[in-house]
């Protein structure tokens, strides 16, 4: 239900941090957390998560025994442990924090300790001796292409990857749908809470301070407005929040894929409304696969899905529809939505989201909306 885009092409030149400044920053915007066990830990005990990556190794020991394997952000070092279980000949586990370290302590203490070999540092900026067969990784953020972590994994497979070699996962998908969720409520009352509040505040610094805070309301509402309404927020969805057909914004294939295809994308979408309810949001969510290369693969195809009710780390995200909208059965929502990296940090994200809601029943359409969206 939606013309999205399918991103291939021949590899660009991938970015990534290259000044000791632009190291330092990015190391404190993004890797700091990585570097903390319980940080590792919420991955760990992710079950949809780690029945996806053990199943897709472990199951297609085939296609990893004797062959060399670059796991490309390893973290704690368990999905180079279980290429390693799976029969891999030499796994190059890059990991960018001091983590690295608890990385070598867990494959010597697995008896991998000859077989995985951890190195500390920006996958772009080290040196493997050898090409790679299979590059595995974690890479998916919130709505997919949050922490642009998949930077790391294209300009690695322009580099190492041999010629019909394997990405684990191998193709993803990025999906929305309309919403009627009770979290646009909540965080609309604390909306409100917070004008009320402010008003407050303003006759605090006029009765006790003589200070007139008047002229600063309207940049307060506003404030408030983006960080709570115009924010993308995490949530666990249940599938009757969906009230209309999902769409597909955006396909890739990780073996072709470009870091510019990967940075913007806009893409068309139509999703008929399925039930009468309040439009209070769109959600966004995603699939990943791992089927292997045209060349290798997989003896057993692997999907790990975000999508409502699964019960992953990532959640949903969901982006407010502010005022609501009443839509009846038969609607159609119908628009674009474009994506953009942030300026300021390039792991975090832009949205816009532009929309008509035809009612056929009546051939009314009513009047065009834009939403604009952080994702931070």
């Amino acid at each position: 239900q939606g013309s999205h885009s399918t991103m291939s092409g021949q590899p660009s030149k991938p970015s990534g941090p290259l000044t000791q400044e632009e190291k330092e920053l990015d190391f404190a915007n993004y890797f700091h957390s990585y570097g903390y066990l319980y940080h590792q830990k919420d991955m760990l005990q992710d079950r949809g998560r780690m029945d996806a990556y053990r199943n897709a190794i472990l199951e297609n020991r085939v296609r990893f025994k004797d062959k060399v394997v670059l796991d490309v952000g390893t973290g704690s070092g368990v999905l180079a442990i279980w290429a390693a279980m799976a029969g891999a000949k030499r796994v190059y586990a890059v990991e960018a924090t001091t983590m690295a370290k608890n990385a070598r302590r867990l494959a010597r203490a697995n008896g991998f300790q000859e077989v995985i070999i951890v190195l500390e540092g920006y996958m772009e900026q080290l040196s493997l001796p050898e090409q790679v067969d299979i590059i595995l990784s974690e890479w998916m953020g919130y709505f997919l292409l949050r922490e642009s972590m998949l930077d790391s994994v294209i300009a690695s497979r322009v580099k190492y990857l041999k010629p019909g070699g394997a990405l684990y996962p191998s193709h993803a998908q990025l999906h929305m749908a309309p919403l009627c969720t009770q979290l646009y409520h909540a965080r609309h009352a604390e909306y409100v809470e917070e004008l009320a509040h402010w008003q407050t505040f303003g006759q605090y610094m006029r009765s006790t301070n003589s200070i007139e805070i008047d002229v600063l309301d309207e940049t307060w509402r506003q404030e408030q407005f983006e960080y709570l309404m115009q924010t993308s927020h995490w949530c666990q969805l249940s599938p009757e929040e969906v009230i209309g057909e999902s769409f597909t914004c955006l396909t890739l294939d990780v073996h072709d894929c470009t870091v510019d295809q990967v940075s913007s994308f806009r893409s068309n979408f139509r999703s008929r409304i399925l039930a009468a309810a309040e439009l209070t949001a769109l959600g966004g969510w995603f699939d990943v696969q791992f089927c292997g290369s045209e060349q290798e693969p997989a003896a057993v195809d692997v999907e790990l899905t975000t999508a409502p009710p699964s019960d992953t780390h990532w959640g949903q995200q969901v982006f407010f529809v502010s005022p609501p909208q009443h839509l009846l059965p038969g609607d159609v929502l119908e628009g674009h939505v474009a994506m953009t990296r942030q300026r300021a940090n390039h792991r975090l994200l832009w949205l816009q989201i532009t929309f008509t809601i035809t009612r056929p029943s009546v051939g009314e359409i009513y009047p065009e909306r834009t939403l604009n969206f952080r994702i931070d």
